[in-house]
């Protein structure tokens, strides 16, 4: 604990959690530099327990000695905390609450069904597939006119524009030629939902999501292992 006082801020992740990654991201956006400390799930560490008593899982950010959990949460918070570099959430109320709902949309009702497409196979993974099809039709449709309406729905990220929800898509989807090639599955189809092909890839051209992306073969292995496993299980 004293380590943590004395240091401003630290996050609790793993390096697998996209949950993690989000704050990691948000963090790098800041420029806010912190402790990273790997917390293994199979054995979680007295501090981890001590600070996220009810949920009991990564990430947690201490800040000055105080705990936040919930990534969202968490990236709320530094907004709010650190006035310096981009915003994370617009300042015009009525575009913020645009941001928060699209970046729930994206969390509650895709994230799941993606990874039902990777632990998957048959037709259950088919079923998935459609499932996340019909969100990212719903995205194309109409989050990304609400999400970029100062460019008229086309999706533009910069480190310098980067916000909650393009950090939310970009922990779940960024490696979706991974996925793809895992998987021998078409999930971003640049024909039927281009916008989102764009948004996307524009992401993953950010400085600061190649700074923290792991190199592609890893992704690849990580994915590999992650699927055999959940085939194992079920």
């Amino acid at each position: 604990m004293e380590e943590e006082t004395e240091s401003k801020v630290i996050l609790h992740g793993t390096f697998m959690s996209p949950y993690s990654k989000r704050v990691e991201l948000a963090l790098k956006l800041k420029s806010i530099p912190y402790l990273f400390v790997q917390e293994d799930l199979q054995n979680k560490s007295q501090t981890l327990l001590q600070h996220n008593p009810v949920h009991k899982k990564v990430p947690v950010l201490v800040h000055k000695g105080k705990p936040i959990s919930e990534s969202l949460f968490i990236i709320e918070y530094i907004h709010e905390t650190w006035r310096n570099g981009p915003k994370l959430l617009p300042r015009d109320p009525y575009k913020r609450s645009k941001v928060r709902f699209w970046a729930s949309y994206i969390q509650l009702h895709l994230f799941d069904t993606v990874m039902k497409v990777v632990k998957t196979e048959g037709e259950k993974q088919e079923k998935a597939l459609a499932e996340v099809k019909e969100k990212l039709s719903i995205i194309e449709k109409e989050g990304l006119k609400e999400i970029f309406s100062d460019t008229d729905g086309k999706p533009t990220v910069t480190n310098e524009t980067m916000s909650l929800v393009d950090i939310v898509m970009c922990t779940l989807l960024s490696p979706y030629k991974a996925h793809e090639e895992v998987l021998g599955l078409k999930i971003v189809d640049p024909e039927t939902v281009p916008g989102v092909y764009s948004w996307l890839n524009a992401i993953n051209g950010t400085d600061v999501v190649k700074d923290l992306s792991p190199p592609y073969e890893q992704v690849l292995e990580i994915l590999r292992s992650f699927r055999q496993m959940s085939l194992s299980r079920s």
